[in-house]
C-alpha cells in the first residue's frame, strides 16, 4: 500500500471519528448537558443552604466527584467495557449477566427481574426528563421579565406538544442539527462559567475532595440530604452506556472528556462564583450568569437543548418497547419506521401519546422545576444501582475477576449509588412516588405478559402430539396432498402445531411441502445473516425451519424466505405459499397459574395485542388463522 493511500485512509478514519463524536455529543449528552439549568438552584434554593464560601466549595466538590466517580469512572471506564456485541443499555447488560450465570435458573430469574425493573424505571424517567428540562429552560423568561411568569406553563406545554407531535414525522432531518446545536450549547456553558471563574479563580480549588468532606462534617444529615439535589448533575449519565451501540466507545469517550465534562463543570464553577458575589442569584444562578442582553437568546438555546435531551429519552422509550416485544416481555404493539435508511428510527404511537399525557399531567401537577425536582432522581439512581449489581455479575463470572477485585468494584460503586438512592428516598413523599409508581406499573405489565405467555406456551405444548409420531402415522394413512407450501408457525418445533392438525381435520389435505417455522430471539442485539437461518429436512415433505433474530433486529419472514430461495436451499414462491397461524382464545382455568387480577390484566393485553402476521411482515392475503381455546 502506498504512502498516499495510507494517509487517505487515516484521514477518512479521522473524519468518521469526528462525525461520530459530533453525533454522540448531540444525542448522548442532551440529558446530562442540561443539568446545569437546575442543579445549583435546587441545591441552594431547595435546601436552604446559605451560599457561604465553605458551602459553595463543598457543593462544587460534591458535583465534581459525582461526575468523576459515577459518569467518568463507573460508566465510561468500567461499564462501557461490558458490551453485548457492541451494544449497551440495561437490556444488553441483563442479557450478559444471565449468560454469566447460565445454568442457575434461580439466579437468572432474579437478574431478569432486576433488569426488567430497571428497564421499567426508564419509562418513569421518560416522563420526568422532558417535563423537568423544558420547564427549567422556559423559566428563564421570568428572569428576563417577571411579568411573563403566568406564561411559563402554557409555553412549556406548547413546546412539549410540538415535540411529541413531531415524533410521527421522524427525526432524521432534525437530528442532523442535534450535534452542532449541542456543541454550541456546551461551548456557551463553558464561556459563561469561565467569565465568573476569571473573577474568582479560587473556586477551582473545589476539585479537592476535602471540601466535600468538610461540607458533610458541617451539615451532617442536612448535608447528606443535599445529595438528593447533587444527583441532578449526573442524571443522564447512563445514556453513555445505552447509546454505545450507535456510536461506539471511543467517540463517546472523546466527546465526554474533550468537550462535555470540561464545559459543564466550568459552568457549575461559574454558578458557584456568581453565588459568592451575588447571593440573591440563588433564584436562578444559571440564567443570571448571562448578561441581560443575552437572556432571551439563552432561553431559546436552552429550549433547543432541552428538546434534544427529551428527544433522546423519547426515542429510547420507543427502542426499549420494541426490544421488550422481541424478548417476549411486551405484547405486539403497532409501530412504524420513520426513516428508510436507519432501521432503528421508529415511532410507537401508543407509547408516544401515553408519554405525552403523563408529561402534561406532571407539568400541570408540579408547575415549576423546583417542585418537579422533588420527583427527579429517584428513578435514575435506582437504575444506576441496578447497573452496578448487574455489572458485578459480569465482571465476576464473565471477566473472571478475583473475588477481592470484584468486591472492591461492587462496594466502591455501591456506596456511591446507595448514598444517592437514600438521599433521594426522602423525595418519595413530595413527588418521587410518581416515577416509582409509573415504573412499578410498567414492570407489572411486562412481568404479567411474560408470565402469561409462559403459561399459554406450557399449556399448548403439553397438548402437542410428537412430530415424529405424527409423520409416521401419515405413511400408514396418507392424506390427500395439494400443490404449494404450507408454513405453520410454532414455538414447539418438536411437536405438531395445532393449526396443522386443524387444517388436516377440517380440510382433509396436506401441502406437498410442510414447513414448521420457529422464530427465536437470542440474547444478543443482532444475529448475523449467516447465522439467521437453519433449515432441516424431515420425512414426508416436512421441513423444520428456525429463524434467529437479536433483540434489536426486526423480524421479516418474507425476506428470510427470499434468502433461502436465493441460497438454493429450498425454493419459495410466495404466491403458492400459505402461512397458518393459531389464534388462541383464552379462558380461565379452574386452577389459575397466577393471581386473578394478573390473569384479567393478561387477558386484556392479549385481546389487544397486534397481529402476528403484521409483526412478522407476512402478507395478509397469504395468511390463514385457526382459532383454538386455551385454559390458563
Amino acid at each position: 500500500m502506498s504512502h498516499d493511500s495510507t494517509a487517505h485512509g487515516e484521514t477518512g478514519s479521522r473524519r468518521r471519528l469526528a462525525a461520530l463524536t459530533l453525533a454522540a455529543t448531540g444525542i448522548v449528552y442532551g440529558d446530562i448537558g442540561t443539568s446545569p439549568l437546575y442543579t445549583m438552584k435546587e441545591v441552594f434554593g431547595g435546601h436552604g443552604i446559605p451560599a457561604s464560601p465553605e458551602n459553595v466549595l463543598g457543593i462544587l466538590s460534591l458535583v465534581f466527584w459525582a461526575l468523576m466517580l459515577v459518569v467518568s469512572l463507573k460508566y465510561v471506564v468500567f461499564i462501557m467495557r461490558a458490551d453485548n456485541r457492541g451494544e449497551g443499555g440495561i437490556m444488553a447488560l441483563t442479557a450478559l449477566a444471565n449468560r454469566a450465570v447460565a445454568g442457575s435458573a434461580r439466579k437468572m430469574w432474579w437478574l431478569t427481574v432486576l433488569g426488567l425493573f430497571g428497564a421499567a424505571l426508564f419509562y418513569g424517567d421518560g416522563v420526568i426528563t422532558p417535563a423537568m428540562s423544558v420547564l427549567s429552560a422556559v423559566e428563564g423568561l421570568e428572569i428576563a421579565a417577571p411579568s411573563l411568569h403566568p406564561f411559563v406553563v402554557p409555553i412549556t406545554l406548547c413546546v412539549l406538544f410540538c415535540l411529541f407531535w413531531m415524533q410521527s414525522k421522524g427525526t432524521a432531518k432534525v437530528g442532523a442539527l442535534f450535534g452542532p446545536v449541542m456543541v454550541i450549547w456546551f461551548i456557551t456553558l463553558g464561556v459563561l462559567g469561565l467569565r465568573q471563574v476569571v473573577d474568582q479563580p479560587f473556586v477551582l480549588t473545589a476539585i479537592n475532595p476535602l471540601h466535600g468532606l468538610a461540607f458533610f462534617a458541617e451539615h451532617r444529615l442536612h448535608g447528606f440530604l443535599a445529595l438528593g439535589s447533587v444527583v441532578l448533575a449526573v442524571t443522564g449519565g447512563e445514556a453513555l452506556y445505552a447509546d454505545m451501540g450507535h456510536f461506539g466507545r471511543r467517540p463517546i469517550k472523546l466527546a465526554w472528556f474533550g468537550l462535555v465534562l470540561p464545559c459543564i463543570y466550568m459552568n457549575y464553577l461559574g454558578q458557584g462564583a456568581l453565588l459568592l458575589s451575588s447571593p440573591d442569584a440563588v433564584r436562578n444562578p444559571f440564567y443570571l450568569l448571562a448578561p441581560g442582553w443575552a437572556l432571551y437568546i439563552m432561553v431559546g438555546l436552552a429550549t433547543m437543548a432541552t428538546i434534544i435531551a427529551s428527544q433522546a429519552v423519547i426515542s429510547g422509550a420507543f427502542s426499549l418497547t420494541r426490544q421488550a416485544m422481541q424478548l417476549g416481555y411486551c405484547p405486539r404493539i403497532p409501530y412504524v419506521h420513520t426513516s428508510h435508511k436507519e432501521i432503528g428510527q421508529i415511532y410507537v404511537p401508543g407509547v408516544n401519546w401515553t408519554l405525552l399525557l403523563a408529561v402534561v399531567a406532571v407539568v400541570l401537577g408540579f408547575r415549576s422545576s423546583s417542585n418537579l425536582a422533588s420527583a427527579y432522581g429517584i428513578a435514575v439512581t435506582l437504575t444506576m444501582l441496578i447497573d452496578t449489581l448487574l455489572a458485578f455479575v459480569v465482571v465476576q463470572h464473565l471477566w473472571k475477576w478475583s473475588m477481592t477485585r470484584g468486591l472492591m468494584f461492587l462496594v466502591g460503586f455501591l456506596v456511591v449509588d446507595l448514598a444517592f438512592v437514600l438521599a433521594c428516598a426522602v423525595k418519595i413523599v413530595d413527588g418521587g412516588w410518581f416515577p416509582l409508581a409509573m415504573g412499578l406499573a410498567v414492570f407489572t405489565l411486562l412481568a404479567t405478559w411474560r408470565r402469561g405467555r409462559q403459561l399459554v406456551t406450557a399449556r399448548t405444548d403439553s397438548e402437542t402430539m410428537p412430530l415424529d409420531l405424527f409423520i409416521s402415522s401419515l405413511f400408514h394413512s396418507p392424506p390427500r396432498r395439494v400443490e404449494g407450501t404450507g408454513i405453520f408457525m410454532t414455538s414447539a418445533p418438536m411437536g405438531v402445531p395445532r393449526p396443522l392438525l386443524h387444517n388436516l381435520l377440517h380440510n382433509k389435505v396436506l401441502h406437498e411441502r410442510v414447513v414448521l417455522l420457529t422464530v427465536l430471539t437470542e440474547d444478543v442485539p443482532t444475529v448475523p445473516e449467516i447465522d439467521r437461518i437453519e433449515l432441516e429436512e424431515l420425512d414426508y415433505g416436512f421441513y423444520r425451519l428456525y429463524l434467529r433474530y437479536g433483540f434489536k433486529d426486526e423480524p421479516d419472514i418474507p425476506a428470510a424466505m427470499r434468502q433461502i430461495t436465493e441460497d438454493g436451499r429450498l425454493p419459495f414462491n410466495m404466491m403458492e405459499t400459505t402461512f397458518f397461524l393459531g389464534r388462541e382464545r383464552l379462558v380461565p382455568h379452574i386452577k389459575p397459574g397466577m393471581a386473578m387480577w394478573r390473569e384479567k390484566l393478561f387477558f386484556f393485553m392479549f385481546r389487544n395485542a397486534g397481529s402476528a402476521a403484521d409483526f412478522f411482515k407476512i402478507p395478509p392475503n397469504r395468511v390463514v388463522e385457526f382459532g383454538t381455546q386455551v385454559e390458563i
